[in-house]
Formats: C-alpha cells, structure tokens, sequence
C-alpha cells in the first residue's frame, strides 16, 4: 500500500525534479520545508488559488487524466486573465484512498499541461478524504502590464476569446436538462472537462487589452466584476456572444443560458480601446485564438448609478434578462 510520501514521491516528486532546472527561475523546489520562488527581473509575482470538490465542480466519473488537466488549467487561466506568464505551482489534495492507476493517469494530465507552460510543481500536501484538489499557481508580470479588473474605460470595447456556453452545455446533458447527439454531447464533455487556459492569448493582450478576467462563473457575473470594480455599465449584444456549432443545434432559451449564465468557459472577457480593435485581432490571430467584440463599456451617469449590464438583441433593441453566475453555495 502507498504511503503519503511513496505516494508523493512517486507520482508527484520525480516528475516535478526532473524539470529543467531553471524552470522556475532557480526555484528551490520538492524536498525542503518550504520552496523558494522568486519573480523574474523587473516582475511582481501573480498568486491564485482554486479548489475542485468532486460533485460540486466535476463528476465522480470522470477521466483523472482529465482532472489532472483540468486541475491546472483552472488556476492557468487566472494567469492568463493577468497577462502573467506560468512560473510554478504547488497541489494539496485529499483522496479517498490511493488508486495508483488513477494517480499514474491524474499526474500525467497534469503534468502534461505543466510543461506545455513551463510552470513547475514545487510543493504541496496529500491526506485521506473525499476527493478534494487545490492548486496555488505563481506567475509574473511587469507592474505596468497587468490587466487588472479595476481597468475598463469609457468607450472600451468588450471582447470575448474562444466560445461560451459548452462547459454548460456538457452539465445539462450529464444532468439530463437536455439531449444532444453523440458528437455534440462529446463536444460539450470535452469542454467541461478539458479547458484550455488562453495564456499566449494574455501575454499578447500585454500593453493592448485594459481590464481582463477569465470566465469562470459565466458572462452575467464575471463581466459584473469587472464593472463594479471600474465603476462602469456595459451594453452587450447578446447575439455577437461567440458559441459553436454545436450549442447552436440546441433552443435559443438554452443557448442564452449557457452562453450568458453558464460557468466553467475559462475564456478571457477583456475590454480594450476601440482605437485597438486591429491590435486585438492580430493578437488573437498570432496566438490562433479567435476573438469576438461583443459590447461597449459606458461610463455611470450619476454618483447613485450602480454598474449593470444592458442586454440588447442584434438589432439594438433592449432584453429583459434575468441572469446570474454561478455560485459555489447555490450551483445552478
């Protein structure tokens, strides 16, 4: 039977020291009390934190190559929103008991998408529990180039990488809210289970883009954060909000509530001048990301205005939507 530390040592430790060695900038890594980290020259060091509890945010069934994935792509994301590159990360989690066969393919997912980024794995914790993971993940970014939520000006243009809606697409199938063919319900899937952080894309958007954060709630609730903290109100066109063509085969109702409500895109929202569109599209291209302008930032018109969202439809006209994101304490 695996030990905490065999465990550790075997699927986790060895992996992580065989990275190249400036992988972290001179990092002390795996083995020590602590790790040492320290930011790249002329950078301040960008930290974020993200929790995955089985039957809250994945299912008991799926594939743990997949978690593994999943589990640093989630936290690879909050990067991306900074426009900070991946330097490390440590991984604390609780298991019910010590699959090895699950560990072997859990690690090789993660450990996949970590080197694609070179971002190493220099600490963490294990114990028995119910399937519980917690990735803390460390980049670094030039002060002035962050994009910070608190950033949006008037007159910016709002932008959406990728597509939205199938992460939410792929829960109502798995739930039986709704049917979809092999293909699309496939679709869905991979999207709830596989996101791919748009890093490339927030370094490029580095100098560009003003306010960003990934899409990790929904549109309704995330593009909220972003007003509230830049004291504006939006306007979007709910029918530019980019989706596939898969969740184009399911009802307008459903398509609105996934792309507009649903949770776990981890596509960036970011705004930018209108003055940049040709700068955002050349970044998208450079990094094969498609990019979408989907509305306009305005500033608040009076001291009692509160930051909102304006939904309108393709043709200008106002829609009276009831929406929210998704909440850790109240899953939609």
């Amino acid at each position: 039977m695996l030990s905490e530390f065999s465990l550790i040592d075997r699927f986790f430790a060895r992996r992580a020291a065989a990275r190249p060695s400036d992988a972290a900038d001179g990092t002390l890594g795996i083995g020590d009390d602590c790790a040492l980290l320290a930011p790249r020259a002329g950078e301040m060091l960008a930290i974020s934190t993200d929790m995955l509890v089985e039957g809250r945010h994945f299912f008991a069934d799926i594939d743990p190559e997949a978690l593994g994935h999943k589990t640093l792509a989630v936290n690879l994301s909050d990067l991306a929103a900074m426009g900070a590159r991946p330097q490390a990360f440590t991984l604390a989690f609780s298991l019910p008991n010590a699959d090895e066969a699950w560990l072997a393919a859990f690690s090789e997912g993660l450990f996949a998408l970590a080197e694609r980024y070179g971002c190493e794995l220099i600490g963490g914790d294990t114990t028995g529990g119910p399937l519980n993971l917690c990735v803390t993940v460390f980049g670094s970014v030039p002060p002035q180039a962050a994009l910070r939520r608190d950033a949006a000006q008037p007159g910016d243009d709002i932008w959406i990488s990728g597509m939205l809606g199938d992460a939410r697409a792929g829960l109502g199938v798995q739930r039986g809210e709704w049917c979809a063919d092999a293909s699309d319900a496939a679709t869905f899937r991979r999207a709830l289970e596989r996101p791919e952080p748009r890093v490339a894309l927030g370094l490029a958007l580095r100098g560009i883009a003003h306010a960003a954060l990934d899409l990790s709630d929904g549109l309704a609730g995330d593009l909220l954060h972003i007003l509230e903290r830049s004291r504006m109100r939006a306007t979007v066109e709910v029918d530019a909000v980019p989706r596939s063509a898969a969740l184009r085969r399911l009802t307008p109702e459903i398509q609105r509530r996934c792309t507009l409500a649903g949770g776990d895109d981890y596509e960036l929202c970011f705004t930018a001048p209108a003055t940049a569109r040709a700068a955002v599209e050349a970044a998208g291209r450079e990094v094969g990301v498609p990019v979408s302008r989907i509305g306009t930032i305005s500033a608040l018109q009076a001291a009692h205005d509160r930051p909102a969202i304006d939904w309108r439809d393709a043709a200008g006209a106002p829609l009276t939507l009831t929406l929210q994101g998704f909440d850790h304490f109240h899953a939609d």
